[in-house]
């Protein structure tokens, strides 16, 4: 193909953006009727890319683009690193390691405010092993947020404490498919955008650690607490699964290779779960009545969403660059945005609003990745590292900690199952209670706000690069 060959639209260059504005409506249309599903998603980019199919010149070209954007790197990229986090993930999820913390925990005789602590701790320690907020979130509720009711926590403050755990991972772990998104798509290594950011997700975790301090306890001891109601969910053994885990992580930064790491963190953490009898082969894989199953079969499938919805929304920017629409949009942004300051707060702002339109936080960082973050930031000079910061924190911000968002519809859901199982003992939650106590949201969000207008962070990876050149 000629490469330097565009897309003729009747209409002009800006109907190169047809795909992604369909692809936007669909999917601020589902999210505003609480129904926020990528597979929702896939129809409005599908029918955008149709749609401006029959406004294009030459429509055999344009379907070679369509082609095109979906093999490019960009997108094949994190769809191969998708497939081997979720199989690692899936693997680390089902092998009990939450139940060793609940073990842990409530061995050392945390309540109240102490054990409010060591489950933000304990959630950020699970979301950053298997990259999920969402499954974090699930894991937590089930089991620690009842728990620590009964240890004498807030019950609002720990929900709260659960989501911000589930944040710091998503935010920081290099298996996370925000990760994924934000460094591939400002073509950075992961290893290297995890470390710069490292200080940002610390910066907003002691905020939250001081709030949950304050505000985690009402009282109670562990003594309180029947032994029978959560030794169903402790396991002392779980807590080998650690050792995989760090490597996993370990790997991942010090090789810059999510594949790599992932692939040695799925043989170690299937040889571990196995050798402790955490797991067993029939669980990680069987066939039962002509079907396939099991957790590395699940964990295949569980990424199969977002590697269509990365697929579809990559080949509507490529349309996008190919029509040369990025031209008009530089041109557009250059009449508002004059300065890398400037270029960081728009890069935040769509990511903000974007995320919390939309109730996830990987297509948005998808979107604006290629589309905008890229093209500005390049042209502006700042670093890779640093527009993929911008683009996963505050993307892992309001998308967890407003009312109407599919986290905390969640967390409310599932607190509601804690106290249809534990009655009055264990309150409901609604999701106005939660807001405020989702505190590292808010304290990323201050972080990331502060980076921007005082360029802290900005310096420091110039420096780093200007001594290893």
């Amino acid at each position: 193909m000629d490469d330097n060959k565009k897309i003729q639209f009747y209409g002009g260059r800006w109907i190169s953006f047809l795909p992604f504005l369909v692809f936007l409506i669909v999917a601020i249309y589902i999210s505003i009727l609480q129904a926020p599903d990528v597979k929702g998603m896939w129809i409005g980019a599908l029918f955008g890319i149709m749609i401006t199919f029959l406004l294009s010149k030459d429509r055999m070209y344009y379907a070679q683009v369509v082609i095109e954007g979906m093999a490019d790197k960009t997108a094949i990229v994190p769809i191969a690193c998708w497939i081997f986090a979720g199989v690692f993930s899936a693997v680390l999820k089902d092998s009990g390691l939450v139940n060793g913390i609940i073990w842990l925990a409530y061995n050392l005789g945390a309540s109240g405010t102490v054990f409010t602590v060591v489950t933000f701790l304990a959630s950020a320690l699970f979301a950053t092993a298997a990259g999920t907020g969402f499954g974090t979130i699930m894991a937590g509720m089930a089991v620690l947020y009842p728990a620590g009711v009964l240890l004498g926590c807030n019950p609002a403050v720990l929900a709260g404490a659960i989501v911000s755990g589930g944040i710091f991972g998503d935010n920081l772990a290099p298996v996370s498919d925000t990760t994924i998104c934000s460094a591939t798509t400002q073509g950075a290594d992961v290893g290297g955008v995890v470390k710069s950011r490292l200080k940002y997700a610390l910066a907003a975790a002691a905020i939250a650690i001081v709030i949950f301090i304050i505000f985690g306890g009402k009282g109670g001891t562990v003594s309180e607490v029947p032994y029978d109601m959560i030794a169903q969910y402790m396991n002392p053994v779980g807590l080998v699964m650690l050792i995989p885990a760090g490597i996993t992580i370990y790997v991942a930064i010090k090789k810059g290779d999510i594949i790599v790491a992932a692939t040695i963190g799925t043989i170690l953490s299937i040889i571990f779960a196995l050798v402790f009898g955490l797991t067993t082969f029939e669980r990680l894989f069987f066939v039962e009545d002509g079907a396939v199953g099991g957790v590395l079969v699940n964990g295949i499938t569980g990424m199969v969403d977002i590697c269509i919805l990365a697929l579809l929304i990559l080949s509507c920017v490529h349309i996008m660059k190919v029509g040369e629409g990025d031209k008009k949009l530089l041109q557009l942004a250059e009449k508002f945005v004059h300065s890398v300051r400037g270029v960081e707060a728009s890069i935040a702002a769509l990511a903000i609003s974007l995320s919390a339109i939309m109730g996830l936080n990987a297509p948005p960082i998808l979107a604006i990745g290629s589309s905008f973050a890229k093209p500005l930031g390049e042209k502006y000079n700042i670093h890779p590292y640093r527009r993929a910061n911008l683009l996963d924190a505050t993307a892992c911000t309001l998308v967890y900690s407003l009312p109407w968002t599919p986290a905390l519809l969640m967390t409310q859901s599932l607190a509601q199952q804690a106290n249809a199982d534990f009655g009055s003992l264990v309150p409901a939650l609604t999701t106005t209670q939660i807001v405020p106590w989702v505190v590292h949201a808010w304290a990323l969000l201050a972080v990331m706000i502060f980076a921007i207008i005082t360029g802290w962070g900005r310096q420091e990876i110039k420096n780093s690069d200007s001594q290893v050149g």
